[in-house]
């Protein structure tokens, strides 16, 4: 049997009181690929990425990572970082405290995750950030540091929710073609959940929509 690289969602079923919110989902992001996944509001695509990232179980289906299910594994054995909409930093944490975050749970010796850090804010475009107070960023920095924490502890799998949504139109454009060019140059596989069309296209090498997934995820 070849094996099937990358993450794989089969079938992949939640209900919440009696209410179908998604079924027979099943959809595939293969290594090194980004793949954006459109749909309305209230359609399961947050759910479908808390099911992915190990935080909220399926009713139905399973969660694949190459060919090993992954559906009981706990979210912190699964290697899988997730991006939110609202960047929800640490406040009583500056910036390299914030990206230190998943290091520390890791056990990384402190030197190396003084490197990691000033790697990853070099990345994300804000080098010399380490002492900044997070209340003083823009929207932009913020989310350029939680993009930069949950890449922290080299994730096999980037999720990111609606992550531009709060942000204006040309922020947003500018910074989902730079997380793109730095998946890509990093060579780590994501699936962007977006209900905005020109942000998927800038985002992702793929675009699917809820509707090519699941007969009934709307």
């Amino acid at each position: 049997m070849t094996s099937t690289p990358g993450l794989r969602v089969e079938d992949l079923g939640i209900n919440y009181g009696g209410r179908t919110l998604l079924a027979g989902v099943g959809i595939s992001v293969q290594p090194t690929e980004i793949v954006a996944l459109l749909g309305p509001s209230g359609s399961g695509k947050s759910s479908l990425l808390r099911c992915i990232a190990g935080v909220q179980v399926p009713d139905t289906g399973r969660i694949l990572w190459n060919d090993e299910d992954i559906t009981g594994t706990p979210a912190h054995l699964r290697r899988i970082g997730l991006v939110f909409q609202d960047p929800l930093l640490f406040p009583h944490r500056d910036v390299a405290g914030n990206i230190s975050f998943g290091l520390e749970h890791s056990r990384t010796p402190t030197t190396l995750r003084r490197e990691r850090i000033a790697e990853l804010l070099d990345l994300v475009g804000l080098s010399g950030f380490e002492s900044r107070d997070v209340a003083t960023l823009s929207g932009g920095e913020a989310q350029r540091v939680a993009l930069a924490r949950a890449l922290a502890p080299s994730p096999r799998l980037l999720l990111l929710d609606e992550p531009f949504g709060s942000l204006d139109r040309d922020l947003r454009d500018r910074l989902a073609a730079d997380v793109r060019d730095l998946l890509h140059a990093q060579g780590i596989p994501a699936l962007h959940v977006t209900h905005d069309h020109a942000e998927a296209e800038l985002a992702a090498d793929r675009i699917l929509t809820l509707a090519d997934c699941s007969g009934s995820a709307d």
